[in-house]
């Protein structure tokens, strides 16, 4: 990080599929809800309705899947070693779904959403982010843990870099408050510290628990937390990164990698 250098966008992370492996793009299109296009655009549900995800699946975590963004292709595998499976959606929506039967012996229903995809925040749509100093910081905190498998824990859509570790807590403010900022030529409101699941907790390739993760988390949150951060936003502190709404609604507006983060308000 040079002295001169701006907080600007250093990753973009898409997850066509809620829950299942994420792809990096150069850019993205936003859309009038907030949302990034493409992102949390299907999720998977089971007969009550609910939703099929790390939070109540653990074997969810050894799916591994890719998705072709241009031609709707998702490929599915059981990790390690088993062979992928591709299903051209949505022609083959139904052999999907049968084949998620199988694997999580209930019945699996794909849904879509074109409008605002699946966010955990219903309110706040729009993307998540985190800074890469950030990830770096948490990475220290566990042994054996590299940066790139925190990255894949926390599943943020934007990642920040020229900034310090924890920077992005100064894209929220007091409750009922927000900090406006503008990414490209999009304008967004940041609404508040993402609260965390057991998700975090696991092995994203394996499902397997890392021992005493939200006991560190916690504690070393607590104890790493910026003088800029709103310590009033922490009823607990199991919480990172932030999310967001958007505050413009002009149609077609993109985002990519470069575009430069500027705060609207201090």
């Amino acid at each position: 990080m040079t002295p001169d250098a701006k907080p600007s966008v250093a990753r973009l992370f898409l997850y066509p599929v809620k829950s299942l492996d994420p792809v990096a793009v150069e850019s993205v299109t936003v859309l009038v809800s907030g949302a990034l296009q493409r992102d949390r655009e299907f999720a998977l549900f089971d007969q009550g309705g609910q939703y099929v995800n790390g939070k109540g699946q653990p074997r969810i975590h050894q799916l591994r899947s890719q998705f072709h963004l241009e031609t709707q292709v998702l490929t599915l595998g059981i990790h390690p070693d088993q062979p992928s499976t591709p299903f051209q959606l949505p022609e083959a929506q139904p052999q999907l779904e049968q084949w998620l039967s199988d694997y999580f012996n209930f019945p699996v229903q794909l849904r879509q959403n074109l409008e605002r995809g699946f966010p955990d925040d219903i309110a706040s749509p729009g993307p998540t982010i985190i800074s890469t100093a950030t990830l770096e910081a948490v990475a220290s905190w566990y042994p054996g843990l590299e940066v790139e498998e925190v990255r894949r824990r926390f599943r943020a859509n934007i990642e920040v870099e020229n900034v310090p570790a924890f920077w992005e807590d100064c894209l929220f403010a007091e409750a009922g408050q927000t900090v406006d900022f503008q990414i490209g030529a999009v304008t967004f409101m940041g609404i508040n510290p993402c609260q965390r699941c057991v998700v975090i907790t696991r092995d994203p390739q394996t499902g397997a628990a890392y021992p005493n993760f939200q006991k560190t988390f916690v504690t070393k949150r607590h104890d790493t937390l910026p003088g800029w951060t709103v310590r009033s936003r922490f009823n607990h502190f199991y919480r990172l990164g932030i999310n967001t709404r958007r505050l413009d609604s002009g149609m077609g507006l993109r985002i990519q990698v470069g575009d430069r983060l500027e705060l609207l308000q201090t």
